[in-house]
């Protein structure tokens, strides 16, 4: 995101906002390096940069029209230019060509990210992929770009919608309809997430998601005319006394730090997967930066200075190619030493094994690539480049040495759009298991038997005593569940959590479909809802039994779904758990590039371990049975 980039000439600096732009990345990069238990919450440093981003941009325009009494749209958007696309298209090159060499699913859908980081349309092109349950499995390479692409549009349209707002009246008008704007923006991303319950098409919408951009908007139009280059005479006379007196300033640092205090808390609350980050989290985090980028450039305040020392302030120049170098970094890392994509829990030595490539890596670009380029242009670089070539034999070499890589970086980001699947291995798997759904439902159904008597000793349960309700992962091992039970009836779904399964349970009852034996499988998708468990247990009754398939993945909640599970099957009778975890450990060859659904091979696994469980929770229910039987007998024996 631009905003992270070198954003002013020196002329043109603001106090704070380097140090704003280096807390904001350490936040994203906390947040995508060393989840969960670091900043759980950091995505939120994006909405810190939306909000920087709107406000120079915005005092940028004003100070050109105050200046020149008019905006250059070409200039404009040349300089945009010159401080975006050279690390782009350098990290593109660079990461694409790596990926190639790695293969597998870090090259799905690589064609389309490229084609969004050329065109500005990443977001879009994501939303339009339908990619958000997957592409948390097995993130996209260049996932990171849709807010670079919500920026980048920005630019594109705001210098032309720019000369409307100033046909409105004075400094309030103008922030009153830009903070009218971003509180509609706010608005239709709550409805979208609550009504359209699409999470990615909320987070990743311009529309939805412009809010932080038009605070910044808003907060320019309010404080240019009391900085120290005000757009107008009449502004500079106009600027009130007040601002400049000591507790003026004093106020100001003071909110300053309680604003910055609330980002960094915000970034430690757990909201990215539920609705209260939509938009409740994320425009806390956009107000609580607007009111940080007031407390830094208030005229004579001391925040400002004290959050641009040079540790940070060398961050924040950097932070454009830290936040657009890590994320490919990390995938192409955990595909490498973990042979997945997944990045929902990263081993701590990854984490920052990443952060020193990422360091190495953007500083490398700022130094050779970024910096040249913001100074001189493009055709200025290429000639010094050129001058080069004729110059030394060592200065040839280094020329000739860069555009032999850079030869090479294309060939190979061509190579990898090229060899770029439609699918992952993750979706693939799921996908074999419905087409196998679909192919038992066109064949004869089987009768079902919710009341018959428990399976014979010497045989195990047959599938058509088997209801079986589950999410993805049991929907991957559809196949070996048909063929290891045949007849077993099979009701998966994609990202189905716990709390879907009562209601399932409740419909198949009232169909008369519900069979003796219910196995469940919701625990992959997040803890458990107890309540939910509950009531899937009562439905049942005492005349059918429930098997509890634990989960496998590499998600934080994993370990304490599995805890619960065993808890409730050793409180409840007639409730027993199927350890699939335990037998999918040893066979992680077996599983998709996320680590979490079966291909062919762990399909039949899982349907083994789904029906040993079955036969075990059989026998122990026999043998129940038997006893009270004997019990009974005993009884009668004695009354005689």
């Amino acid at each position: 995101m631009s905003s992270i980039a070198p954003s002013t000439q020196p002329s043109a600096r603001f106090r704070g906002l380097d140090g704003l732009r280096a807390i904001a990345v350490i936040l994203v990069v906390g947040y995508h390096l060393f989840p969960p238990a670091v900043l759980p919450g950091g995505f939120v440093g994006v909405d810190v940069f939306f909000v920087i981003s709107g406000f120079l941009i915005t005092s940028l325009l004003l100070r050109e029209r105050a200046a020149t009494g008019r905006v250059a749209l070409g200039r404009f958007w040349q300089r945009r230019a010159r401080r975006l696309l050279p690390a782009l298209a350098l990290v593109v090159a660079v990461c694409s060509t790596l990926a190639w060499l790695v293969g597998g699913d870090v090259l799905v859908r690589l064609d389309a990210q490229v084609l969004g980081a050329a065109t500005f349309s990443s977001n879009w092109l994501s939303i339009a992929g339908g990619g958000g349950y997957f592409s948390a499995a097995a993130p996209e390479l260049f996932r990171n770009f849709w807010s670079l692409a919500v920026e980048e549009q920005f630019y594109v349209l705001w210098p032309l919608v720019f000369p409307l707002f100033l046909l409105l009246p004075r400094t309030w008008g103008r922030a009153a309809a830009a903070f009218a704007l971003a509180a509609a923006s706010a608005a239709w991303m709550g409805v979208v997430a609550a009504h359209g319950g699409d999470l990615t098409r909320a987070y990743f919408g311009t529309d939805t998601h412009a809010f932080g951009l038009l605070l910044g908007v808003g907060l320019a139009f309010l404080l240019v005319p009391f900085l120290h280059v005000p757009t107008s005479s009449r502004d500079a006379a106009t600027r009130p006394h007040w601002t400049r007196t000591g507790t003026a300033r004093r106020t100001a640092d003071v909110a300053g730090v309680v604003a910055l205090s609330g980002v960094v808390a915000v970034a430690s609350l757990p909201t990215a997967d539920s609705g209260a980050a939509f938009p409740g989290a994320l425009l806390a985090a956009s107000v609580l930066s607007a009111v940080a980028i007031t407390a830094g450039v208030w005229p004579g305040g001391r925040f400002g200075r004290a959050i641009d020392v040079a540790p940070l302030r060398w961050v924040g120049d950097r932070s454009y190619g830290i936040y657009l170098w890590h994320w490919p970094l990390l995938v192409l890392a955990m595909a490498v030493l973990r042979g997945a994509t997944t990045t929902s829990v990263v081993p701590v030595p990854i984490g920052l094994g990443v952060l020193a490539l990422t360091l190495a890596a953007s500083t490398a670009s700022y130094r050779f690539v970024e910096t040249p380029v913001r100074r001189h242009g493009f055709r200025a670089s290429l000639r010094a480049l050129w001058r080069r070539l004729q110059g030394g034999p060592r200065a040839r070499l280094r020329v000739l040495g860069a555009a032999l890589a850079g030869v090479l970086m294309l060939a190979g980001t061509g190579a990898a759009v090229a060899a770029a699947p439609d699918e992952s291995s993750a979706e693939a798997a799921v996908e074999a298991g419905r087409r196998a759904l679909d192919r038992a439902r066109v064949s004869p159904e089987f009768t079902p038997a919710p009341t018959a008597p428990p399976a014979p000793a010497d045989g195990g349960v047959p599938g058509d005593q088997i209801s079986a309700i589950g999410d993805s992962v049991m929907l991957a091992s559809a196949g070996g569940l048909m063929d290891r039970l045949p007849g077993i009836d099979v009701d998966a779904e994609v990202s189905r959590p716990m709390r879907a399964g009562p209601g399932i349970v409740e419909s198949l009852a009232a169909d008369g479909q519900l069979r003796r034996y219910v196995v469940v499988a919701l625990g992959t998708n997040g803890p458990v809802d107890h309540d939910a468990l509950d009531r899937i247990a009562d439905d049942l009754g005492p005349d059918r039994s429930l098997v509890l398939v634990n989960a496998y993945a590499p998600r934080d909640w994993i370990p304490g779904v599995n805890a619960d599970l065993q808890t409730f099957a050793a409180a409840h009778p007639d409730v027993v758990v199927a350890d699939w975890a335990g037998a999918i450990a040893p066979h992680e060859d077996l599983l998709a590039g996320d680590r979490i659904h079966p291909g062919a091979g762990g399909g039949r696994i899982f349907a083994d371990t789904v029906a040993a469980a079955v036969d075990r929770v059989a026998d122990e229910r026999r043998e129940r049975a038997e006893l009270f039987v004997r019990l009974q007998q005993a009884r009668l024996d004695a009354d005689r």
